[in-house]
């Protein structure tokens, strides 16, 4: 289609981006370290690391992995949270010229096999609180060389040993392990600096990620993004953000997982090219842990998904935190709902906008103008060289308002999923577009707007419903704290709607919450069933999990 979303660009966004002058994510990475070389890039636990020991610990980490005979295009896998270890071992992996294979600390033995056979991994750097579910895999895995980090490895010997003896007898955070042959983070880097690094020559499309996706509705697929789809979503998210933020002066707080694509691309890699300050937060979940490491630090910026934000509006210190060097806020993963964006904004005196993608795009196609004075509730316009199409189930382009599945193209996107070209095949047109299995449509002005995941919705007397839709208007109640919608069965209709219904006003009523929705809702969108539960069932990163309820139900 026409690209009408250029005319709505603010000012100074370019319509193309180049990646001409940078070779590789190495290059960006070492271009920073040398930049930025005394400023701190991380901070865990207080533990602050420069720019210039980054560099240094991750050439010795790509030392070791050269030492054991790992070369150009080899799998290593990196299971871990938001510790200092995981950018050492990611840089580190990619200029020994690897793939970095990025697993969930969280899975099950049985998902953890999975990846590491499906990818091929011979290495692994895994925070021993999870070592216990390698040690049942390992077997019948090509992986040969172990590091098993403690959580303090990379603390300093007195703050390391103590988080370790916290971590291990206070808090009984590490079940009995055994895996003979693994070393910890401190004796592979020694090993590193022994043998030293040889510089590998990376071109844009080498592979520089196994991004496994789809772990959720069925066999997880890693999605191969390349050394030019990474460095082409990092100049894209970069030339969106110029505008607001200033060379070396930003910090940004982490509390999404850099093993998570969102996160990856922006937190670590387009902030690390700017040279901003990222702190680092292991366990999110600990929403009074997180406020606490807030309270520390001028931040400046943060991303995150729709619960997490919902999640620190609803505590009660939040709301104390000195805003006053905030600029933007970033929500990915999911749909930011309107009640959360406009409390966001009220609290934090600071934007809060969606932005939207996918791990096959590595991630973002779409982000809000920087400018927005109020949240409008879409996706976004499609950053610069992206391409968006909303087309029918036969592939036909669809007009202006019309809702259809939103269809990508673009340099971030993917070159496939690894050793399926079938799955591949069903993902993308002839034309280089890929379906996301999102439902949307493209307003006059070029903005985006998701309706839904295709098979998320709800057939309900043959008018389709839309899950976003309800859990927003659902939202809308001040004694709602979280809600999830799914269609169930229904001998009248066919399907009927469904919510489940986390309380924050703990005398909530199933009639209040009816008669709320028939206030908003058309009546075949009104929910026929609420069942208030004390949590939802959500992945790693914050999504609620909509197949595992409707499975429950």
């Amino acid at each position: 289609m026409e690209k009408i979303w250029i005319k709505t660009y603010p000012a100074g966004i370019p319509a193309e981006i180049s990646i001409d002058h940078v070779a590789s994510l190495v290059t960006l990475f070492e271009d920073a370290c040398a930049k930025y070389a005394d400023q701190v890039a991380y901070i865990s636990m207080d533990r602050e690391m420069t720019y210039g020991e980054l560099d240094r610990l991750s050439r010795d980490f790509a030392g070791w992995l050269q030492s054991l005979g790992f070369a150009k295009g080899d799998r290593v896998a990196l299971m871990m949270p938001n510790l200092l270890q995981y950018p050492v071992a990611l840089f580190g992996t990619l200029r020994a010229g690897c793939v970095v294979v990025n697993v969930n600390p969280l899975y099950t033995p049985r998902e953890l096999e999975h990846q590491l056979k499906d990818s091929g991994a011979r290495a692994i750097v895994i925070v021993e609180n999870f070592a216990h579910t390698l040690e049942q895999v390992i077997a019948r895995t090509e992986v040969k060389n172990v590091i098993v980090t403690p959580m303090g490895d990379l603390l300093g010997l007195v703050k390391g040993a103590l988080v370790n003896f916290v971590v291990r007898h206070v808090k009984k955070m590490v079940p009995a392990w055994s895996l003979p042959g693994s070393i910890n983070m401190n004796a592979a880097l020694a090993a590193g600096r022994r043998h030293g690094a040889e510089p590998v020559k990376l071109g844009h499309a080498d592979l520089a990620f196994l991004q496994y996706t789809g772990g959720t509705t069925g066999v997880s697929k890693g999605a191969m993004l390349t050394h030019g789809n990474i460095a082409s979503n990092v100049m894209q998210a970069h030339a969106w953000i110029k505008p607001a933020v200033e060379d070396g002066k930003e910090f940004i707080v982490t509390p999404l997982p850099l093993y998570h694509i969102f996160a990856l691309t922006a937190n670590c890699l387009t902030f690390l090219m700017i040279g901003a300050r990222n702190l680092l937060i292991a366990n999110p979940r600990d929403m009074a842990g997180f406020v606490k490491e807030w309270a520390k630090y001028p931040i400046s910026v943060t991303t995150g998904v729709n619960t997490l934000f919902n999640g620190l509006l609803n505590h009660p210190d939040f709301a104390a935190l000195d805003f006053s060097t905030m600029k933007l806020s970033l929500g990915g993963g999911t749909a930011v709902q309107a009640p959360v964006a406009e409390r966001w904004q009220k609290v934090t005196k600071s934007p809060l906008l969606q932005a939207y993608g996918l791990t096959e795009t590595s991630p973002a196609a779409t982000i809000n103008p920087l400018d927005l004075k109020e949240f409008n509730g879409s996706i976004g316009l499609p950053i610069s060289s992206t391409e968006l199409s909303i087309r029918d189930d036969a592939g036909k382009e669809l007009a202006i308002g019309e809702i259809g599945e939103i269809c990508i193209r673009g340099p971030q996107v993917m070159a496939g999923y690894w050793q399926r070209p079938e799955e591949t095949a069903n993902v993308m047109y002839a034309d280089g577009f890929l379906r996301t299995g999102d439902m949307g449509y493209v307003d006059p002005l070029g903005f985006f707007f998701i309706v839904d995941r295709k098979k998320d919705m709800i057939l309900v007397s043959g008018f389709n419903v839309y899950p976003n839709e309800i859990e927003e208007v659902v939202a809308m109640h001040e004694g709602v704290g979280d809600v999830a919608a799914i269609g169930v069965p229904d001998d009248n209709s066919g399907e009927a709607v469904k919510i489940f219904v986390v309380r924050k006003d703990p005398n909530l009523t199933v009639d209040e919450v009816i008669a709320h929705c028939r206030k908003h809702l058309t009546g075949y969108k009104v929910p026929k069933q609420v069942e208030f539960r004390p949590d939802l069932p959500r992945t790693n990163v914050g999504k609620i999990l909509r197949r595992a309820l409707k499975e429950g139900a």
